[in-house]
């Protein structure tokens, strides 16, 4: 037998430790990727069409969130100046396909509506009361997402190939 302290015996005592820790990061890891794919369900469930789960994201991630134009851009263009100071609201009522939407500046709100069709590939701006600003003529029609990303929702011109590009940020 050999004493405690000897090499050979603190080699083995170190290689169970090793192989303790090793084992303790495989289940760390394992759980971890647990959690990420349990999380992820929702979003592959919105993926594959499921309505709810539609639904669900975009209410999580675009409505009653205060965005801000990030980038806009009219036939090349940049723009985005235009909306500095403008906070946007889409709001949720009972539907999750339409509601009201404000564009607040100063003091001073901007009503209107907000509509989307049911894959939520399209999004509608009609900002009208009181008269609106010049600005919102750009703002004030169908679009359709290039990207649904959170913070930033990309947009496109619905129906159209005309170059005009507007990224809103969410706060």
């Amino acid at each position: 037998m050999q004493p405690a302290n000897s090499p050979t015996s603190t080699h083995n005592m170190l290689s169970q430790v090793i192989r303790i820790l090793y084992s303790g990061r495989v289940i760390i890891a394992l759980a971890f990727a647990c959690i990420l794919l349990m999380s992820s369900c929702k979003k592959l469930r919105a993926a594959a069409g499921s309505r709810s789960d539609l639904e669900a994201l975009f209410e999580e991630n675009i409505l009653n969130k205060n965005y801000v134009v990030h980038f806009a851009s009219d036939t090349g263009v940049n723009i985005t100046s235009r909306y500095d100071g403008y906070n946007f609201i889409l709001t949720k009522t009972t539907s999750f396909y339409e509601g009201p939407m404000t564009g607040t500046k100063g003091g001073t709100t901007y009503s209107g509506t907000w509509s989307s069709n049911d894959d939520y590939s399209k999004l509608i701006i009609n900002l009208n009361t009181p008269a609106p600003p010049p600005e919102f003529e750009f703002l004030n029609r169908s679009w359709k997402f290039t990207k649904k990303g959170v913070p930033i929702m990309e947009l496109a011109p619905w129906g159209s190939t005309a170059p005009k590009v507007l990224h809103m940020k969410r706060l």
